[in-house]
């Protein structure tokens, strides 16, 4: 489908592990919504109808007969947790996702159009998106995207 999140901000996890979903993101995600594991160390955030897409897309790997896939699909499922938001906006980070995300106090949350990014901001910080993009957009060519 088409992009529904863009955008960053940052945000604070409190003592308690509780993180402010900002509220543009809120809108799209409802009041329940899934987050897990992510790639490169920080974690994924679907809104319930795009986390349903992505479980049939995982559960139409061959998990029987190809190991990848098995770890593939382990990761992201074992992961996974429902979470509520509360009336402040909040919800409770799962321990093991924060853990995954090494999220202690500072986060940023990002906008990557299917799904949202939850990245501590030291991570996000030295992953520095912007230093190889020349590379990258050249890259992204052999995937039939040109700019």
């Amino acid at each position: 489908g088409i992009a529904k999140f863009m955008s960053q901000y940052n945000h604070t996890v409190d003592t308690k592990g509780r993180l402010i979903i900002p509220s543009k993101f809120r809108e799209i995600l409802g009041d329940e919504f899934v987050i897990t594991k992510g790639m490169d160390g920080c974690l994924f955030v679907y809104a319930n109808e795009d986390w349903e897409e992505f479980e049939r897309k995982l559960s139409a790997l061959p998990t029987l007969t190809n190991k990848d896939a098995r770890q593939f699909v382990r990761f992201f499922l074992a992961g996974a947790a429902s979470v509520d938001v509360d009336k402040q906006g909040r919800i409770l980070l799962p321990n093991h996702l924060k853990a995954h995300a090494a999220l202690e106090r500072d986060v940023v949350l990002v906008g990557a159009g299917t799904r949202i990014e939850i990245w501590s901001l030291d991570r996000w910080e030295s992953m520095n998106p912007d230093k190889d993009m020349d590379e990258i957009a050249a890259g992204m060519e052999s995937l039939g995207l040109s700019i």
